[in-house]
């Protein structure tokens, strides 16, 4: 049988947890029968604040086929997505990747196995409608996708990170050195072989969404500037604009100086100002993990 670690991401999921882990559970026997796939789940606590890490804990002592990960803190979705991928891939011949609140469908999970036992080694989980999403949810999400296609990125139109990889594929995919994580641009950069499910999405059953509009805009911001060069060739040429700027500034102090225009101290301030700037770099954080059962 294929080996699968299926990876879920939990962040203060106290209230949708049990009834996720027994929807899981009936997807495992499914799994068994009908796709020759002996599954396990590794449940990964995004630093939570409620009793997530605590019912994780419970359910790896009750059955045999969860396992959790704490990280140390908050890092966010794909930080922990990335963490749970990395602690699974060396024990499974395949891993899959689904949200706590299973608004994707998981049964689809059996077409993904048999694909990639069939020879695949990426398979996506595609939305085919959104309507359980509010109008502004749908319409923001739309339009991103549509950015990214016009700015010629690789990205699968209606996928967010439910999907199965083989084992080499998660292999080659720990070994990119991306700082700002966006997993489902540097998946579909891979190149392996690429197979598709459809699925009509859900509305949440429990709890509540942990993608509010500030989150929603930076995990934006992240894909689009991680995998376009559009942004990079608006900033060259804002670059070089105000550089020229900058040295036409520079020779009017010297000029206005060398007239006798200018107090004291004026012409090196402003030359200062045009000549000398900065730059922040942001670093992606690194994981730890707390605690394992």
């Amino acid at each position: 049988m294929m080996k699968l670690t299926i990876v879920i991401p939990c962040y203060n999921e106290e209230q949708v947890l049990p009834w996720t882990l027994g929807k899981l559970a009936t997807l495992i026997d499914r799994l068994k029968k009908e796709a020759d796939t002996d599954a396990r789940l590794l449940l990964v606590d995004d630093g939570s604040h409620d009793r997530t890490w605590q019912l994780i804990c419970e359910a790896a002592k009750t059955h045999d086929h969860v396992n959790g990960i704490r990280l140390s803190h908050n890092e966010g979705h794909q930080s922990a997505l990335w963490a749970g991928m990395q602690e699974s891939v060396a024990t499974s011949d395949a891993v899959a990747s689904i949200d706590a609140d299973l608004q994707d469908d998981e049964t689809v999970m059996i077409d993904m196995a048999r694909q990639i036992n069939e020879g695949k080694d990426i398979v996506y989980g595609v939305r085919k409608k959104r309507e359980t999403d509010t109008w502004f949810k749908r319409f923001t999400a739309q339009s991103f996708y549509k950015l990214m296609k016009s700015m010629d990125s690789e990205i699968v139109y209606n996928h967010a990170d439910f999907r199965m990889m083989s084992r080499r594929a998660v292999e080659a995919l720990m070994r990119y050195p991306e700082r700002n994580l966006f997993l489902r641009g540097i998946v579909r950069r891979l190149g392996f072989n690429e197979g598709y499910v459809y699925y009509d999405r859900r509305a949440r059953t429990l709890g509540e969404s942990k993608y509010p509009l500030k989150k929603m805009l930076a995990f934006s911001v992240d894909g689009i500037t991680s995998f376009s060069t559009a942004p990079l060739k608006f900033i060259t040429f804002i670059g070089l604009a105000m550089t020229l700027i900058s040295l036409v500034m520079i020779v009017f102090g010297i000029v206005r100086h060398m007239e006798g225009n200018t107090i004291e101290g004026w012409t090196s301030l402003l030359v200062s100002l045009w000549f000398i700037g900065g730059m922040e770099v942001k670093q992606r954080p690194r994981y730890f993990v707390q605690e394992r059962v």
